[in-house]
């Protein structure tokens, strides 16, 4: 097992960074990535030396301030005040795995030679990263454009011995940390406040978070879906290949593939049934659940691209000696993306409720609300009012952040993605969705001791054995607060051979 990943110029994917995060690695630079950020910083040391000129973020203002050029021997007092004009983030706290991908982005597109930031700028984030010395940042105040601002100015603010990180279980102001570790504040030189403070790192770490929880889910709303079609006496036509081969869009392909692999050999799916349909939310599950990897599968190319680039703004082209200010910052793919994962994932939980109604429909032989004795006992019908709450608050989330736009500094920045908020919606739906799958799960593993002696498949077997060691069987009513806590833990915790 690899301890040490290289940041360098090879490409990185999400599956990568993942691996990452789970093995624990500490990261490291290349000596390419040491020496295009060297190269490019003695560049622009040697152009302030020369340059009369006003080079945008450089030696002048920012946003609507571009036109002020600035003095030299006040270069790094602009940097400074830079930093701490824009940590103006406010709301809930970042989840601290998410700071950690923030820090580790930040250092991939730093490492590329073009931002102009200082070597021992970069070495002090790596350094962050691999002490688990994690800035406070705040999941409100970035438009998605100019960079992620506010929240990336909270995450680089411990730099200059500013702001405050969660270190050891404490959070505690950055310098106290600093002074711990014997380490001096960075002296910012030009150019590196606005280098760390462009970029779109905010809304790619939450991307890459959510895309890694979505995978798994994905995979998990397939597994429950079909222990709520064998509970439900479901019919498996509509998983034939050939369906499918007919309207070949691959998730749907997959979908079906999934599901006739992991049916294989149930006594459930094989016996006689009295009805020739299923509803939708069984019937369609190839078509629904595909379409949501396809747009998972989509969404982790605009990611992966993200991810591998510089982002921030003005862009330094030592070789071409040329200093090119433009737009990379602009988080308009990101948050179009966000938004249409935020509808995919919104869409896995809605056809995930609809199948739990089914099952407490007293359907199919099924009695009422799974339960032996209703009336005396509720059973399950209020974990689906749970799950339907769920949904509609999803619904509601996925309304798409991207569509709205609001000038701001002073007119200069006229249109902005507000994929930042798409982001913190996103995460919010992958959350909620992983709550409505555990209720689903409740409900189909309950439904199915009511098929016994019948018995699914060896693995859809196997999972419910499993399940059936943190969630026992209901015979009377209970409170089923503590049992959807525990089937969301056992989601959390169940491994997927697949996640390799």
């Amino acid at each position: 097992m690899e301890t040490i990943h290289y940041i360098s110029s090879d490409v990185f994917t999400i599956e990568k960074l993942n691996e990452i995060l789970v093995q624990n690695q500490k990261i490291q630079l290349s000596e390419e990535a040491r020496a295009n950020i060297v190269n490019c910083r003695d560049y622009l040391d040697r152009k302030m030396e020369t340059q009369q000129e006003p080079i945008y973020g450089i030696n002048t203002g920012f946003g609507s301030l571009y036109s002020v050029k600035i003095n030299n021997e006040d270069l790094t007092k602009l940097q400074e005040n830079l930093m701490k004009s824009h940590a103006c983030g406010t709301g809930e706290l970042v989840p601290e795995e998410i700071v950690k991908i923030m820090l580790l982005l930040k250092v991939k597109s730093l490492s590329y030679g073009n931002s102009g930031v200082q070597l021992e700028t970069v070495e002090r984030l790596i350094d962050f990263y691999n002490n688990d010395i994690l800035p406070v940042v705040y999941n409100q105040g970035s438009l998605g454009a100019s960079g992620d601002l506010a929240p990336l100015a909270h995450l680089t603010l411990p730099l200059i011995g500013e702001g405050e990180v969660f270190h050891n279980g404490f959070r505690q102001p950055a310098k106290k940390v600093l002074e711990k570790y014997g380490w001096e504040s960075i002296k910012l030189k030009s150019k590196e406040g606005l280098a760390l403070l462009n970029g779109t790192q905010f809304m790619g770490a939450y991307g890459c978070y959510i895309l890694i929880k979505s995978q798994r889910l994905s995979y998990l709303a397939d597994l429950i879906g079909a222990v709520s079609l064998e509970a439900f006496d479901g019919r498996i036509e509509p998983f034939n290949a050939l369906i499918h081969y007919v309207r070949p869009h691959k998730g749907q392909i997959e979908t079906a593939q999934f599901f006739t692999d992991i049916l294989e050999g149930s006594e459930l799916i094989s016996r006689y049934k009295k009805h020739v349909q299923d509803p939708y939310s069984f019937r369609c599950i190839p078509q629904v659940h595909g379409a949501s990897k396809d747009t998972i599968d989509y969404v982790s190319k605009v990611f992966k691209t993200e991810i591998n680039s510089v982002t921030d703004n003005p862009n330094i082209f030592h070789n071409e000696d040329i200093i090119v200010s433009g737009g990379n910052f602009h988080g308009q793919p990101l948050a179009l993306a966000l938004d249409f994962l935020g509808i995919a994932l919104a869409e896995l939980g809605n056809i995930s409720e609809r199948r739990t109604y089914q099952l407490i429909s007293g359907l199919r032989d099924l009695p009422p609300f799974l339960v032996s004795d209703p009336g005396l006992n509720s059973g399950f019908m209020i974990p689906q009012y749970t799950a339907a709450s769920i949904v509609s608050q999803n619904k509601q989330l996925a309304t798409p952040a991207s569509v709205d736009s609001i000038v701001s500094s002073n007119g200069q920045e006229d249109h902005v993605s507000m994929g930042s908020n798409g982001a913190t919606k996103a995460l919010r739906i992958v959350d909620n969705l992983e709550r409505i799958l555990a209720i689903e799960l409740m409900n189909a593993a309950q439904a199915l001791e009511f098929r016994r002696p019948a018995k699914s498949s060896d693995f859809i077997e196997s999972f419910v054995k499993l399940y059936r060691e943190e969630v026992s069987f209901v015979d009377v009513d209970r409170i089923l607060h503590y049992d959807i806590e525990k089937s969301i833990a056992f989601l959390g915790s169940f491994q997927i051979e697949q996640d390799s």
